[in-house]
């Protein structure tokens, strides 16, 4: 039975991916040479290659400990995007305020963890649902309070329900949960520094 596994894929073979957001998008041209286009998609799915990032012969042998223990595209597991893993702008470490998770009711105590993604007019809210939990700090109107994480809602569960009104805002480190997407290694020496060997993972919902 498929599983996931709550490992961390190696940081160091991580470092040298290549990848990042897919999405699918359908145009239809009509006969005027306008375009409809729509997407069957709610949210973004992202890829990697962790090929490039295999340096060594210690890299590549770490590498086949880590697709043998997850048994190739059988388990899941996380991945730290080396461009994309915090809520705060790079270069800077998260804080409490980073990104804004919603507004208190009095009784909620429960707040979807996201971070926003902003272009002019538009922004999309990505779920994060493996944050890294020593990172994890959520503040209401600026102070920060205690609260858990349920992995399975992927919601921030405050100890005491947010005053109404009032602004829940949370900073954190996090992970994307990925799997192979192959089943077979195809590997040698050759391979090593070369820049010719291809790994793929692919996000997964889980």
């Amino acid at each position: 039975m498929s599983a996931f596994h709550d490992v961390l894929f190696p940081l160091s073979l991580s470092l040298g991916s290549v990848g990042g957001p897919e999405r699918r998008t359908e145009i239809v041209t009509r006969m005027s040479g306008h375009e409809e286009r729509n997407t069957p998609w709610a949210d973004s799915r992202r890829r990697w290659d962790v090929g490039p990032a295999m340096k060594s012969r210690a890299d590549l042998e770490q590498l086949i400990a880590f697709f043998e223990a997850r048994k190739a595209r059988l388990h899941g597991f996380r991945f730290r995007d080396p461009l994309d893993h915090s809520s705060a702008s790079a270069g800077q470490s998260p804080q409490m305020d980073d990104q804004r998770l919603g507004l208190g009711t009095g009784n909620q105590r429960r707040f979807a963890l996201t971070k926003a993604y902003v272009s002019g007019p538009s922004h999309w809210s990505r779920p994060i649902l493996k944050p890294v939990l020593e990172s994890l700090r959520v503040a209401v109107d600026g102070s920060e309070v205690t609260a858990d994480f349920d992995p399975v809602e992927g919601e921030v569960v405050l100890e005491v329900p947010a005053p109404a009104g009032s602004l829940v805002t949370a900073g954190y480190l996090f992970d994307c949960p990925v799997r192979f997407e192959t089943d077979r290694l195809d590997i040698g020496l050759d391979h090593v520094g070369a820049g010719s060997l291809v790994i793929p993972l692919i996000e997964i919902r889980i």
